[in-house]
């Protein structure tokens, strides 16, 4: 094939989509018969020869032919091959425009329910490990500076609820591309007495398309898809960011399992941690995706354009990295080791308690800005000594406020989390209800 042959050829990838094709097909072919549309020999035929198919495809044994450029000719082709005559009257009522918004909606629905069950089996991850971490103390941070002291499984449970809206709106792009578009045509309906509720019965949809033109054209499902997947693959990226850091020397809060890390080819010593790197450079791919689509579609006058061929290899290539690195994340958080003592010595040998300071002295009275300002100045005088605010005498106290008596010595991390027992807080008790709530969340979507 020459250059002009080839380039509008899609059969690489789209052959992905040979399963909704067929069952389409199927449908299609038994709705036509029950309408008197084409004979029920002619039906039994097209169904049989279409199932041949399938097991021709699934057994590799199809013999794929590049210049019938795409995953619906190659299949219609190959019905003559096999039934004849008979495979022309498929296509009755039908046109490839409707065709193909039908088989990517199926595929759609299809990888959103694994991407669903790969969240959901990060999140129980997340969760198992968050019990691990229901009492290991480590500072939580704001500008990568240590803030205030957190347990652990607080922390973890922050990307379990970021997971959850994640999970969300995989569910919310489910419902909208749960509408079938066949019937449609190639833009304006087909003249013959189809009956479209049957079809969409059979191949399990919800609703149909209300305007014909819109159905063949919209790829609004296929953005919903790329926006929710982008914004998980964020959250993965944050979290492998954290993995890095945390895994580092300088962190040491937890060591990653042989299996996600790699050696250096220089530097034997080295435990690279690579796979949490490439879950956060692989988001790039993931984003460009969605503007890649966005751009596709934005400038296409209505109905079907060849443009819209550019929807799919994008899909599956951020449909396979997503779930790619959902899975290699639940493997890491799966195995991590938690170094809880260097946890709790990073948050003791800090000045995590400055805000506790204030708060003691907003309780003794004191305004809370004028509060603040002691507790800077006292946190300044304690690092210039080269002492956390743990290790301070009543005296050292005493130089910044009158207002500090023996029980300000009290002041620990500990007391700090117990503290802060508040709805959506780090105090224990509220840890426990988040991971009771948690567990629930998992339960009740395991049931939807």
């Amino acid at each position: 094939m020459d250059a002009a042959s080839t380039y509008t050829v899609s059969i690489h990838y789209d052959r992905r989509l040979y399963r909704q094709d067929i069952a389409g097909s199927i449908a299609h072919a038994r709705m036509l018969a029950r309408q008197r549309i084409i004979t029920p020999e002619d039906r039994d035929a097209i169904v049989s020869g279409l199932e041949d198919i399938r097991g021709e495809i699934e057994a590799g044994s199809f013999p794929w032919r590049p210049e019938l450029e795409d995953i619906h000719m190659n299949i219609e082709r190959r019905l003559y091959d096999k039934i004849g005559d008979a495979a022309g009257r498929l296509h009755t009522a039908r046109s490839r425009n409707d065709q193909v918004a039908t088989d990517m909606r199926l595929y759609v629905k299809d990888a959103i329910d694994e991407t669903l069950a790969e969240i959901d089996a990060l999140r129980r991850a997340l969760l198992d490990r968050a019990r691990d971490g229901a009492t290991v103390v480590m500072p939580g941070y704001t500008h990568l500076q240590r803030a205030q002291p957190v347990y652990f499984a607080h922390h973890l449970l922050a990307y379990f609820e970021m997971l959850g809206r994640d999970a969300e709106r995989f569910r919310q792009a489910r419902v909208r591309a749960d509408v079938m578009p066949l019937g449609s045509g190639a833009l304006a309906g087909v003249p013959y007495p189809i009956d479209r509720e049957s079809v969409a019965e059979e191949l399990g949809f919800a609703a149909l398309s209300a305007n014909s033109m819109d159905a063949v054209s919209d790829r609004d499902f296929l953005l919903d898809f790329h926006a929710a997947a982008a914004a998980c693959a964020v959250h993965l990226s944050r979290m492998g960011e954290e993995l890095a850091l945390w895994s580092s020397d300088e962190f040491g809060f937890v060591r990653l399992s042989d299996e996600y890390t790699t050696g250096s080819s220089m530097m034997p010593q080295k435990r690279n941690p690579d796979f949490a790197e490439l879950a956060r450079g692989k988001t790039g791919r993931v984003i460009g995706n969605l503007v890649s689509l966005l751009t596709t579609l934005k400038g296409l006058p209505l109905t079907y354009n060849r443009d819209l061929q550019e929807d799919k290899e994008g899909f599956f290539d951020t449909f396979d990295t997503l779930l790619g690195s959902l899975r290699v994340m639940n493997g890491m958080y799966s195995s991590l080791e938690i170094n809880a003592g260097r946890m709790r010595r990073a948050a003791e040998s800090s000045h995590v308690l400055a805000t506790d300071v204030a708060d003691y002295l907003v309780a003794k009275g004191m305004p809370f800005r004028e509060a603040h300002g002691v507790s800077a100045r006292l946190s300044e005088y304690a690092a210039g000594s080269g002492r956390a605010l743990s290790d301070l005498t009543l005296a050292d106290y005493r130089l910044f406020s009158d207002l500090f008596e023996e029980d300000a010595l009290t002041i620990t991390v500990d007391s700090s989390i117990e503290a802060r027992d508040v709805p959506g807080g780090t105090g224990s008790a509220q840890v426990r209800r988040a991971i009771e709530a948690a567990e629930r969340a998992l339960a009740s979507d395991s049931n939807d």
